[in-house]
């Protein structure tokens, strides 16, 4: 028998009961050249060393350190090595090679002096410049080497994680798959958008898509969306459609308790096991979580700015936690200035929109669950617990990136 519902609970407590069953998705084994924005389900170590021999850090000649003698005169080239060729012959004394960055230096060769630091002239050269302290070579594997492990599991392989990945010369990666979302939103009022102003107060669906590409931020492969009106049987019908395709299905609208409210109830008549139905924060109080089956379900208010700070605030951490990269790294909250006053507190823990201006942080005026454009100018969200004291220009308060 599962636990009952819990309501209007802290902001905690609801992740607290998210936790319990959220678990990163089983692992599949892809090409690394795919593996773009995944998480890695195992370590990836090294197939080669690198460099691979020691190689030219700057396009230059390469010497013997020992002919550096005291009123050098000419060096003659012997022969020239580019990027992935093979290493010159080793070198007579009075003998350089041409050698481009990233190219193998002959065997006994120790040293690289730049172009710019030597005259050349009918094949040979002669310095210029005082040599630097520098030898300008990279010697073999010192930026690892063969069988180092290089990533761990549990590593985002953004764009600098990607390149170690792609240096390692592994052909394929083991990521956690991909959670794949899907939504269904119900209301009758909504119309898709362009088509809103063809019928009396019909509100164009502002919520739907960019909720699409906030799940692909946070790492979920996408499934669409389903639009119903506001009656149990369609959401229903919907809900049923999405489950059986989805990792996880977020519902819109039709969370609260009026009459057309219908989007639990209908769930319900599906085996929804509801963990929790309400939160004590604002905005997004009607924010809900359960599971059917092996779908996790979250329910977010219909409002797009309420909406909004509930998907950063709960669908971040499930995408996170699903994908692999654990529930907390959805979360890097930090102290920041305020640029002006702010007033105390409610009873409810508050999530204000806000934005970071140079070296403080402006909480953004207009804060109903419903406006739209102050999304426009909103980059944080500002957390204020309940009950919190007034705060003063110049103090700090607790923010996100949005």
């Amino acid at each position: 028998m599962s636990a009952p519902c819990e309501a209007n609970l802290s902001y905690e407590r609801a992740h607290n009961l998210m936790r319990v069953h959220v678990r990163p998705l089983d692992p599949e084994t892809i090409p690394i050249a795919e593996a773009a924005g995944r998480v890695l389900a195992e370590p990836l170590s090294a197939r080669v060393d690198s460099p691979r021999a020691d190689v030219a850090a700057m396009d230059g000649f390469a010497v013997r350190e020992d002919t550096l003698t005291p009123g050098l005169g000419n060096l003659a080239i012997a022969g020239t090595t580019y990027a992935g060729g093979l290493p010159g012959m080793p070198l007579d004394r009075h003998m350089a090679w041409r050698i481009t960055t990233g190219a193998p230096v002959p065997a006994n060769a120790d040293r690289v002096i730049p172009f710019e630091l030597v005259e050349e002239r009918a094949e040979c050269i002669s310095l210029v410049e005082p040599l630097p302290m520098g030898r300008h070579i990279r010697k073999r594997a010192t930026d690892f080497s063969t069988g180092q492990i290089l990533l761990d599991a549990g590593t985002l392989l953004d764009p600098a994680r990607l390149i170690v990945a792609t240096a390692s010369d592994q052909p394929f990666a083991v990521v956690h798959r991909r959670p794949r979302l899907r939504i269904v939103a119900s209301g009758d009022e909504l119309s898709p958008a362009g088509e809103a102003a063809a019928r009396t107060m019909g509100v164009p669906d502002s919520l739907t898509d960019a909720l699409l590409l906030f799940a692909r931020l946070w790492g979920a492969e996408t499934d669409g969306k389903a639009i119903v009106g506001d009656e149990a049987g369609s959401i229903e019908q919907a809900t049923r459609f999405a489950i059986e395709r989805a990792d996880m299905v977020v519902v819109l609208g039709g969370a609260a308790s009026g009459d057309r409210d219908l989007s639990r109830p209908a769930l319900l008549a599906l085996g929804l096991e509801l963990d929790f139905a309400g939160v004590a924060m604002k905005p997004g109080k009607p924010v809900w979580y359960g599971r059917i089956g092996r779908t996790h379900v979250l329910g977010l208010p219909g409002n797009p700015a309420g909406a909004l700070i509930a998907a950063r605030l709960f669908l971040a951490p499930l995408l996170s936690a699903l994908g692999g990269r654990g529930f907390d790294a959805a979360f890097a909250w930090h102290e920041a200035k305020l640029e002006h006053a702010v007033p105390a507190g409610g009873s409810k823990e508050l999530f204000l929109y806000a934005r970071q201006e140079y070296s403080a942080v402006r909480i953004i005026d207009k804060q109903s669950a419903s406006a739209q454009l102050p999304l426009a100018a909103a980059n944080l969200i500002a957390r204020r617990q309940a009950n919190a004291p007034a705060l003063l220009e110049g103090d700090t308060i607790t923010v996100l990136d949005l």
